[in-house]
């Protein structure tokens, strides 16, 4: 276990950052080629690592190593809301969709995964706001 007391959180901050600004660079160009299941994966993870940045801002704590959106935003304590944490909740199916492809939902159409690249970009503009 990695002693809270040797992390530098300034360094946990830019490397959750800066995944989550390579992670929606794919999203985005995976969608747009097509590959929607992928592309929207990418974009879960952005998210998360974006919260996790915040978690690690905000309460000076490593990240924990959990996928669900609506937990890591309660745990970097920031208030969204209430359509942004149901985005948050949304968008939870494509980490699942993505990890575990046996329990396929239906795939949203190409026009409905771009607007879900709108919503989460939008997301995303308010969280960065939050550094």
């Amino acid at each position: 276990m990695i002693e809270a007391a040797m992390v530098e959180f300034s360094k946990q901050v830019v490397h959750w950052r800066d995944g989550a600004e390579e992670d929606w660079a794919v999203a985005i160009e995976l969608v747009e080629s097509g590959r929607i299941r992928h592309g929207l994966f990418f974009a879960h993870l952005s998210l998360e690592k974006t919260l996790k940045a915040l978690i690690c801002k905000n309460i000076g704590e490593l990240a924990p190593p959990i996928h669900n959106l609506v937990r890591l935003k309660e745990k970097a304590g920031i208030t969204l809301n209430d359509s942004q944490v149901d985005l948050l909740a949304e968008v939870n199916e494509f980490n699942i969709e993505g990890r575990y492809p046996e329990l396929s939902l239906p795939l949203p159409l190409n026009d409905e995964a771009r607007n879900y690249l709108r919503k989460i970009s939008e997301l995303l503009t308010c969280l960065n706001r939050l550094f």
